[in-house]
């Protein structure tokens, strides 16, 4: 195989896996989000394992890597439905801490141009609430910001899965022919 192969666009989609899981496993463990915490440690392990049989040519690794990557897409369009309240979910429900704790998003309390002011000693312009203060002065909304990191590792999923694919049906040609000679 050539070095521009499909094996190698594999390689480097399971690279930037690995780190944007990394990005992401860091964050979630900042807001005590324990269900994300499990499932991206997960991830972390199969990607290693899909790194691993890509570059070791061991195509029951590259198969694992497909199945995680369709049970993968699925969590990351549950948490785009769960961020934009889509089929009856709520951002607001403790189903991404498993209800250990009240913490949520990470990027809740620390989005991109939101003012971190103390909700119980800061005085707010018009009596309005410290949620809706927040809210207004946020460049972007917490809640798309989970959902731009889903939809990233949407797409990447969806690469390394065609990938995949056929990184594993070229492995499966060359060992036939190896057989048949």
């Amino acid at each position: 195989m050539g070095c521009c192969s499909r094996r190698c666009t594999l390689i480097f989609l399971c690279a930037v896996q690995l780190i944007t899981a990394l990005e992401r496993q860091a964050l979630d463990f900042l807001g005590y989000q324990w269900a994300p915490i499990l499932v991206n440690f997960l991830h972390i392990i199969v990607v290693i394992l899909g790194l691993f049989g890509a570059i070791q040519y061991h195509p029951r690794y590259v198969v694992l890597y497909i199945v995680w990557s369709i049970l993968w897409v699925t969590w990351n369009i549950f948490i785009c439905c769960l961020y934009l309240d889509l089929g009856g979910l709520s951002k607001d429900s403790d189903y991404m801490s498993l209800g250990l704790s009240s913490h949520g998003s990470w990027w809740k309390e620390n989005s991109p141009g939101c003012e971190s002011r103390d909700p119980l000693t800061a005085e707010w312009p018009s009596g309005d609430s410290a949620a809706l203060v927040s809210a207004l002065g946020c460049v972007l909304k917490y809640q798309y910001i989970e959902v731009l990191h889903s939809a990233l590792q949407l797409v990447i999923s969806l690469l390394g899965f065609v990938s995949a694919c056929y990184v594993v049906s070229v492995f499966n040609e060359e060992e036939d022919t190896y057989l048949y000679k």
